[in-house]
């Protein structure tokens, strides 16, 4: 399929939108821009869309070629603001891209949108009028090099295990060093976070994560245990208690994560395989006498693309090294089977006792 030509400003984003819509209104309905704009309007279009029986509604229009989580606030109220000015129109915001972030938040406040791509979600009470569809749920005409929007690879991983591990207020360059990442891209993640409303600055300057679970959430859409590493599926023939005894008692870089390790401190029913993280899996399966498997694997190894999953690591009573809890709720977030739901069971014992991980 050929790929539609990419709108270069408002009035390409507008025209494009209005054609997103025009394709998808049900028969006998019809749209048409209407041309009395006020030059001192603060909205950019009105459309009128038309009912089979002649009943209509005006759409108020505000077109953005760029749209992140954070303009949300204002374009509510900006929108709620023009609509009072036309009784019975309603809003609408319209956009080369949106991000399925930033849908969900549109969505949430309440706002219809499209994007040129075909995302649409339009919602009219009168004359009854609900369109959605889906588009692309990437942008189709970003060029190649760094991607935008995106918490995606190791510099990111190492700055948000940082910010999630540490209740404190950040200047950068503490970041840098804690983090261990270059300059550049420690602003480059805080800069995507503050367009996502994730983290702020203070009157000084410093960077403050008000809501590490929302900060945690956001970093699984971008982070994952498979994804983010190299896994093998091994076999271990005496069953997962004895794995666990030899991996405490056979030196070795690793760390526990997943269910196992969420046990530590979220008990659930007993883990059915094990998730582990490793600089070597051939030599830690040797060691541990692990198998390789094709089928019926009960043990995950996961050389990782960075090394921050060995960071703040823990120590168990039986001498077992556990990953962070960060890091294995995002695992668990994005792991199999009821993977998630535990999740969600993790998150709910560090909310509760924050300060004794969050330091």
């Amino acid at each position: 399929m050929e790929a539609k030509p990419q709108p270069q400003n408002k009035a390409e984003v507008l025209m494009a939108g209005m054609g997103v819509l025009g394709d998808r209104l049900p028969i006998g309905w019809d749209i048409q821009p209407l041309s009395h704009r006020p030059p001192d309007a603060r909205f950019d279009a009105l459309w009128k869309v038309t009912a089979p029986d002649g009943t209509s509604v005006v759409l108020v229009v505000e077109a953005k070629r760029v749209v992140e989580r954070r303009d949300t606030a204002t374009l509510l109220q900006q929108l709620a603001a023009q609509a009072e000015e036309l009784p019975g129109s309603r809003g609408v915001v319209v956009s080369r891209y949106l991000s399925p972030p930033v849908r969900k938040r549109l969505s949430d406040a309440g706002l219809s949108y499209i994007d040129a791509t075909g995302n649409i979600n339009l919602n009219v009470p009168r004359p009854g009028l609900y369109v959605a569809d889906r588009g692309a749920d990437h942008d189709p005409w970003r060029g190649p090099g760094r991607p935008r929007g995106t918490l995606k690879g190791a510099p990111a991983a190492k700055v948000v295990r940082a910010l999630l591990d540490h209740d404190r207020s950040w200047a950068i360059r503490e970041l840098v060093t804690v983090a261990d990442v270059s300059t550049g891209s420690t602003y480059r993640v805080i800069e995507f976070l503050e367009s996502e409303e994730l983290a702020t600055r203070n009157s000084s300057g410093a960077v403050v994560v008000s809501d590490w679970a929302a900060l945690l959430r956001r970093w699984s859409e971008d982070y994952g245990f498979v994804r983010n590493s190299r896994v093998t599926r091994w076999i271990a023939p005496r069953g997962l208690s004895n794995l666990m005894q030899r991996a405490s008692e056979n030196p070795t870089q690793y760390v526990v994560t997943g269910t196992l390790a969420a046990a530590t401190w979220a008990p659930h029913a007993p883990a059915r395989s094990a998730m582990i993280y490793t600089a070597d899996a051939r030599h830690t399966a040797q060691l541990w006498g692990l198998r390789p498997a094709d089928a019926g694997a009960n043990v995950m190894l996961a050389e990782p693309e960075t090394d921050v999953v060995f960071t703040r690591a823990l120590t168990d009573a039986s001498g077992l090294t556990i990953a962070a809890p960060s890091q294995v709720a995002v695992d668990l977030m994005t792991g199999p089977g009821r993977s998630p739901s535990e999740a969600e069971e993790l998150i709910e014992w560090m909310t509760r006792h924050e300060s004794s991980w969050r330091r």
